[in-house]
């Protein structure tokens, strides 16, 4: 089975400055990424987010859930989760992408979003327990939606449209000086999943 839509990698920077974001385009055709869409689905053990968020602790509709080489804690919005140790879908997946972008990942952090009505709002990933300006790889499967960066200084903004079995790279100083979202939109009823791979430091 062909597992490549095409194998044109994209070089060229979406941003216009200050950070490095690659756009694969589809890694993977319409027929697999629907597979792993299916199987994520039913076998990730998903769980409702969590965060505090002005002291009120707030449980999201999008469900998340963390994998990786060992059963790491991980702390963002002021809550701890533990890592399970990768599923073997995941862990292919994982190695397709290590081997198109040239980085190597030790955790997959997943997004499940039931509709276009769940998305996630402005924020960068810059966690102690990241590795500073390290590669984060993110796959889409399911619902194409739009996601967007902002800068922190002069708020310029850039968008683009994710597709079914995508991949986009974020690297360098990205994280530093840009923000990104999933802005919600209510034209779309399908799900999506999307999955992080990052390097922590362990």
């Amino acid at each position: 089975m062909n597992l490549f839509s095409n194998e044109n990698n994209s070089t060229v920077n979406l941003l216009p400055k200050d950070g490095v974001v690659n756009y694969f385009g589809k890694l993977f055709t319409d027929e697999v990424a629907s597979y792993y869409l299916q199987c994520l689905m039913h076998a990730i053990e998903w769980r409702n987010d969590e965060a505090i968020i002005f002291g009120k602790h707030i449980v999201t509709k999008r469900k998340v859930a963390l994998y990786g080489d060992t059963n790491f804690n991980y702390t963002y919005s002021k809550i701890t989760k533990q890592a399970l140790i990768w599923s073997d879908e995941l862990f292919e997946i994982k190695t397709m992408v290590e081997k198109q972008t040239g980085e190597q990942f030790n955790a997959c952090l997943l997004n499940l979003y039931h509709t276009g009505e769940e998305g996630m709002a402005w924020h960068s990933d810059a966690e102690k327990e990241l590795k500073k300006d390290g590669a984060i790889a993110s796959i889409s499967f399911g619902a194409e939606r739009k996601f967007a960066f902002k800068h922190k200084q002069d708020k310029q903004t850039i968008s683009l449209l994710l597709e079914h079995g995508s991949l986009l790279l974020m690297k360098g100083n990205t994280q530093s000086n840009w923000l990104h979202s999933l802005p919600p939109t209510k034209r779309i009823n399908t799900p999506r999943i999307n999955l992080t791979f990052r390097t922590m430091v362990l």
